[in-house]
């Protein structure tokens, strides 16, 4: 393996090189990821936080940990990252969204079918559970996002591995983030939301074979990338 040159890199360019990336690349890869998820919940603009905020919030965890271990070891990690344990979290997360997907149509056309009917203690548990199984599971979705190597995230590493230290790494880390999930967070919060909640109103009739159709993309999304048929 051919060594690469040290890298200088400011936060301002950090976060400039985020904004970049988060203009163009992230955007497109990102949607085949969250764009079932809108669709079939359908919720709109108000309540699209509810996916987007743990989402970019496990993106963010994720480049700042590359950076401050990047920053700490003084080692360039594009090795550890493109280890196919990286494809497993991603495609892992996304199958557990579907699932959470998955229960939640369920508990809602089982609502409507009965209304006499009052959970028991060991129901609400449940339901508790799978209430945490879609922000749980869209955080390790970010973070797998996050783990996948590319151009402007190996000069990230290489800048915060040339530093040698924790947290001029960290930082480095957290400025790309930031800037790579903020112009996403906008385009999926109003766009994205607005689409799938104007889908699924005019697809009402068929409104439970919309969110199944989503839930089966999510699962064939997530096994594609954990056995590496798709690459994000």
């Amino acid at each position: 393996m051919v060594p690469l040159e040290p890298v200088s890199l400011s936060l301002g360019a950090a976060l400039l090189l985020g904004l970049g990336f988060g203009a163009g690349p992230c955007n497109i890869a990102c949607l085949p990821y969250l764009g079932p998820v809108f669709a079939a919940t359908g919720d709109g603009i108000r309540s699209s936080w509810r996916i987007i905020l743990p989402f970019s919030a496990g993106r963010m965890a994720g480049y700042a940990v590359l950076g401050l271990v990047a920053g700490w070891l003084g080692l360039l990690v594009q090795e550890w990252v493109a280890a196919p344990w990286v494809r497993w979290v991603l495609g892992g997360a996304t199958m557990v969204v579907a699932l959470s997907l998955l229960f939640r149509t369920r508990r809602g056309g089982s609502a409507c079918t009965s209304r006499e009917v009052k959970l028991s203690s060991i129901g609400r548990e449940r339901s508790a559970k799978q209430e945490t199984l879609l922000p749980g599971g869209l955080f390790f979705m970010g973070a797998g996002m996050a783990l996948n190597p590319c151009a402007p995230l190996t000069t990230v590493i290489l800048a915060a591995a040339t530093t040698g230290r924790a947290e001029s790494g960290l930082l480095l880390g957290l400025l790309f983030g930031f800037g790579a999930v903020l112009i996403p967070t906008t385009v999926f919060s109003i766009g994205v939301a607005h689409f799938g909640q104007q889908l699924k109103q005019h697809m009402s009739r068929w409104g439970s074979a919309l969110e199944h159709a989503s839930v089966a993309l999510l699962m064939l999304m997530g096994a594609g990338t954990a056995l590496g048929w798709i690459s994000p």
